[in-house]
């Protein structure tokens, strides 16, 4: 059995693999290339017969999402001891495989998390993972290496690997067990936080999620979809909400759903009052305001969804919530570091 498979999850992202499949396949020797292709439209199918031969594509018949699009494919997977689950807008760099490959030979070790750093700015973290994530108090995720949205420099202070609550979507190893045995993602979340979900359920079979700092990958932020992207914010506020539900034990859920909906409604009033132009006109077109109707439509479909939610409950008994409310450490108190937590 080979022990790695890589799969780069593609959907209409000629671009992002003309940029990046090549050091992949450079840097990967030791593992297979799989590209799952979400049914593009873009020619990336041809892009990738024509100049890589040597990589295998697995095409779903439609835009399956994040979690449908790896399910499809990885339930039914045989092939390999792990998977690392990449996005076409990672590069890697070298030595990227093999501190990650023996970091997970640990038999407690199921998920790995390399350093995320941004591909624009190299010296910086980047939004999505950075030094590895965490959840706070209410469920609210943030990372070694950013803080809500304040990111920090890569200085070296994170360079020791370390457990951590969750690994970024973005790019990480998980043995194919253990991604099977948790029935991968949950298609219900469709992308956003799905990634939370499964490591989440991850803790609770006895499998640590760990960071590793000398695994190095960049990360376009917003290359697949801009972080202002109305979208982002729908699945990103929904499904947060999802997985709580999902998740959580019942005496922290019955104060953290509404805890939960208060602040997002604030974050709505926020929003439309920074949209306000002149006396009492309001610009419907900004990004402001785009973002707090996404969070009302967001509501929408989490208390739609959530009796099916309520019957996939199975709360996890280990406790991986920090004892921090991040939104007072970060507002009230001035941390914007999470060396700043104390």
């Amino acid at each position: 059995m080979n022990k790695i498979g890589i799969y780069v999850l593609n959907y209409n992202g000629i671009y992002w693999l003309k940029q990046n499949l090549n050091m992949l396949v450079s840097e990967s020797a030791k593992a297979n290339i799989v590209v799952i292709d979400n049914n593009s439209t873009d020619n990336s199918i041809k892009y990738l017969s024509d100049n890589y031969p040597e990589i295998e594509i697995r095409k779903n018949n439609k835009n399956y999402g994040f979690s449908k699009g790896y399910n499809h494919v990885l339930l039914k997977e045989k092939k390999y001891e792990h998977f690392v689950l990449i996005n076409n807008d990672v590069e890697v760099t070298k030595n990227w495989l093999e501190p990650m490959l023996e970091m997970i030979k640990n038999k407690n070790i199921g998920i790995v998390q390399p350093k995320i750093l941004n591909k624009q700015q190299k010296n910086k973290f980047d939004y999505a993972g950075a030094a590895g994530g965490f959840l706070d108090i209410l469920g609210l995720p943030f990372c070694r290496g950013r803080i809500i949205n304040h990111i920090e420099y890569d200085k070296g202070q994170y360079d020791y690997n370390a457990p951590i609550t969750w690994a970024s979507g973005c790019c990480f190893m998980i043995k194919a067990k253990l991604f099977q045995e948790l029935n991968g993602f949950d298609e219900d979340l469709f992308m956003h936080q799905e990634e939370i979900d499964l490591c989440w359920r991850a803790h609770d079979r006895s499998s640590e999620v760990y960071y590793c700092y000398n695994s190095v990958v960049y990360h376009v932020g917003g290359g697949s979809l801009k972080y202002t992207n109305p979208i982002k914010s729908f699945f990103n506020h929904r499904n947060s909400l999802l997985i709580i539900i999902k998740n959580m034990n019942l005496a922290n859920l019955l104060v953290t759903i509404p805890m939960r909906i208060i602040i997002d409604y604030l974050v709505i009033i926020l929003n439309v009052f920074e949209s306000i132009v002149g006396l009492f006109k309001i610009d419907w077109n900004r990004t402001k305001i785009k973002n707090a109707k996404s969070i009302i439509q967001a509501h929408i479909s989490f208390f739609k969804l959530m009796p099916k939610f309520i019957l996939k409950r199975k709360a996890i008994k280990k406790n991986i919530l920090t004892n921090k409310f991040i939104l007072i450490e970060c507002y009230l108190k001035g941390h914007k570091k999470f060396t700043e937590l104390k």
